[in-house]
């Protein structure tokens, strides 16, 4: 059970046609940029998982969409909160959490940057999920990175006084939650000191969805919903009832972060979408930091969430920091999670690839708060692009829909396992190289090992083949 969070902080136990007007609804027309035709789309097929480019400016999200997702069969992109948002001192990372306006002008880049960038992802094939913080405000008055100045943290661009709660549900004279296993409270109460907006009320949830629609406007597919614990389920049911259709006609994709333990609980929430499943990402962690054996079993009878409802992941950028899950710091054994978590195949899968970091609230590389190129040999740890994980996004979309079956422990840390006849996989969670003959329910044939990019290959006979693993590493191969 989480304990409560710090100010956010959230990196610490958290665990949420016209111009959009203040009351307005209708989605914007998609700009110029979004409508062109662009003709940048490999032919490579888009799967379903998602690459969390946590943090990237704009421009670095285009240039990953055209040159490494869409060549690799990731299906889309999810990107950090585009409002503009508090600038505080520290420049930290969680700046972006606070919101200052719903204007498109952010610390990633301009909104016409923005347009472009959705623009440059379709053109790929790639769908963009935004991070949407729809909860509340700001708890600290100061400027913003498009320049908005707020004195009173109840009073902003968008919001007045009296769109927020004022504390009837609360115990502490400050408005924050106090008792985490009363639902009046953590969904009417400030969560670390930000401002809760009314959500029950049909112009609050008016105004909301009409955030919301401005970006589907743009082009945005879909959402994270951040702090959805903190929201009632019924009220982002109503809100959700505000959508307009995606530029495709389908309804947003909305995948939520409800934090498992109190109340409410992530199944609250099936009825408006996905849920984050954290005890997923928490029950990988405890397996590869001991005995990946255990893992045939692994499914909804560990506790997870059902699979038709469950937005997978490994690490994000709270649990990265928290040691709730693995993180980057746990190096190649959360890159081997996560080949096994998208060779494995459950629920909707996300890669997380961020900014490297000693200081837990510290921002990404910046020039006066706002962020720079992504760089991947400095500062920036880009996993969406290691070569076998981007050979497991292969492995996963050729596999997609066959069972997870024929499981093989030939050590507590060496495993293989079969996704129906359609591809195999062995996983080695040691320092040494092992060698086993594994029965693979493949044709015989040679195949080749997409993790390391066709560099090596795997003989079957006999529907079996003796493999060499790498040491903290796999091997894959699919008909």
């Amino acid at each position: 059970m989480p304990i409560p969070p710090r100010p956010r902080r959230r990196a610490a136990r958290l665990l949420a046609a016209g111009a959009l007007t203040l009351g307005g609804l209708a989605a914007l027309p998609a700009p110029a940029t979004a409508q062109a035709a662009l003709t940048t789309d490999t032919g490579v097929p888009n799967g379903d998982t998602i690459a969390n480019l946590w943090e990237w400016n704009w421009k670095s999200v285009a240039a990953e969409c055209t040159d490494v997702l869409d060549p690799a069969g990731y299906g889309a992109v999810q990107v950090a909160p585009p409002a503009e948002s508090l600038k505080a001192a520290g420049l930290n990372w969680w700046d972006v959490y606070q919101p200052y306006a719903y204007a498109l002008n952010s610390r990633f880049g301009t909104e016409k940057q923005f347009e472009e960038m959705v623009a440059t992802c379709h053109g790929a094939g790639i769908k963009v999920y935004v991070d949407a913080v729809i909860n509340h405000t700001s708890a600290q008055p100061g400027t913003g990175y498009g320049g908005t100045k707020i004195t009173d943290k109840y009073d902003t661009p968008d919001w007045d006084p009296g769109d927020f709660h004022q504390g009837d549900d609360c115990k502490d004279e400050d408005l924050t939650i106090d008792d985490w296993s009363n639902p009046a409270e953590v969904q009417n109460c400030e969560l670390l000191g930000l401002p809760d907006l009314e959500t029950e009320e049909d112009g609050v949830r008016k105004k909301i969805a009409g955030y919301l629609n401005k970006l589907t406007g743009i082009g945005v597919d879909g959402y994270r919903v951040d702090a959805a614990k903190h929201i009632p389920a019924a009220d982002l049911a109503a809100i959700e009832g505000y959508l307009e259709p995606t530029a495709s006609g389908t309804k947003p994709y909305m995948f939520q972060e409800v934090y498992p333990g109190a109340t409410p609980a992530p199944g609250d929430y099936f009825g408006t979408g996905d849920v984050l499943d954290f005890t997923y990402a928490s029950k990988l962690k405890d397996q590869f930091k001991g005995d990946i054996s255990n893992l045939e079993t692994f499914g909804e009878s560990w506790g997870l969430l059902p699979e038709d409802k469950s937005a997978t992941f490994v690490t994000n950028h709270d649990t990265d920091r928290n040691g709730y899950t693995l993180g980057m710091k746990d190096g190649a054994t959360t890159t081997l999670a996560t080949v096994f978590q998208l060779g494995r195949g459950y629920g909707t899968p996300s890669v997380y690839a961020s900014f490297t970091w000693s200081d837990a609230d510290g921002a990404p590389p910046n020039t006066d708060g706002f962020v720079t190129d992504t760089d991947c040999s400095a500062g920036w740890s880009c996993l969406d692009r290691d070569t076998a994980v981007k050979g497991a996004v292969a492995f996963h979309n050729a596999t997609d829909g066959a069972a997870y079956t024929n499981f093989q422990a030939k050590s507590p840390d060496v495993i293989g396992f079969s996704r129906g006849d359609k591809g195999f996989m062995a996983l080695n969670n040691t320092s040494a190289e092992a060698t086993y003959t594994f029965a693979t329910n493949l044709a015989d044939g040679t195949y080749e090992n997409v993790l390391d990019g066709g560099a090596s290959s795997v003989t079957v006979s006999g529907g079996s083949a003796e493999i060499t693993v790498p040491a903290m590493g796999a091997v894959a191969f699919h008909s």
